[in-house]
């Protein structure tokens, strides 16, 4: 991914018809399967400087597939007047450098940390061994595994790094599925029976933590069941995920 930078410096009386222009071509760039996201900010030092974020999935896919594609021409009418305005224009390359400020909690605090999921897992295991359909699966657990899967969920919500320090990150719960044919019965049995575990150690149950903590068991299940298929070839190194909260961040009523 790229993400191009502009900065622009509008005068005061021409303020409203630039931010309607960009309303107006931020349409295109919504339809543009080259852009990854947009966001247009106004400096409050110096109101006549605005910047424009545009994140593309490549620096090839914005140069050559946008603006030589269908869309760019109804996309450079709508802003062509303001183009002169234009003070800076390069784009960008991310690093590893990013993540969130302490202003919002992580999935991992807002759990209750280590300790909620230290919980969460023995409760969930108990009922593993008890099921029928996944138990077997289950038969020669160590009898640390709960707390290993704490640790992995700990650090994918954004807790310390205490799965890849200690356990070996990503490869190494790769490993643990690599060959097993999982089914999607059984996938579909392990989300269930963790939300039912879940519930009985009382995670919270607001709708934005528990759509973000289902979003990541859907996820990493179903990655999972693939990555078990006998003929998978799985991305052989990775970091662990970081998850967070998406579209709906946390609520305080």
């Amino acid at each position: 991914m790229i993400v191009e930078y502009i900065r622009y410096r509008i005068d005061n009386e021409r303020r409203v018809s630039f931010e309607h222009a960009y309303a107006k071509a931020s349409g295109v760039l919504s339809r543009a399967p080259q852009c990854v996201d947009y966001e247009l900010s106004r400096s409050v030092d110096e109101p006549e400087c605005y910047l424009l974020r545009i994140a593309w999935s490549s620096a090839e896919d914005h140069l050559q597939g946008f603006r030589r594609g269908e869309l760019f021409a109804e996309f450079f009418a709508a802003i062509k007047p303001y183009v002169g305005d234009i003070e800076e224009m390069r784009h960008y390359e991310r690093t590893a450098v990013r993540g969130q400020g302490g202003s919002v909690p992580s999935l991992f605090q807002w759990a209750g940390g280590a300790g909620a999921l230290e919980r969460l897992t023995e409760v969930f295991y108990s009922l593993v061994g008890k099921d029928e359909l996944i138990g077997p699966l289950f038969a020669d657990m160590d009898p640390d595994h709960p707390r290993y899967v704490a640790m992995w969920l700990g650090e994918v919500f954004g807790g310390p790094d205490d799965y890849t320090r200690g356990r070996g990150g990503y490869q190494h719960m790769l490993a643990q599925h690599l060959g097993k044919a999982i089914t999607e019965a059984q996938r579909r049995r392990w989300v269930n029976l963790l939300l039912d575990a879940a519930d009985q150690v009382v995670l919270p149950a607001d709708a934005e933590f528990r759509a973000a903590f289902l979003g990541y068991i859907e996820w990493g299940t179903r990655l999972a069941m693939h990555n078990s298929r006998p003929d998978a070839q799985p991305m052989p190194q990775a970091p662990v995920p970081r998850w967070g909260w998406g579209v709906a961040p946390p609520y305080e009523g």
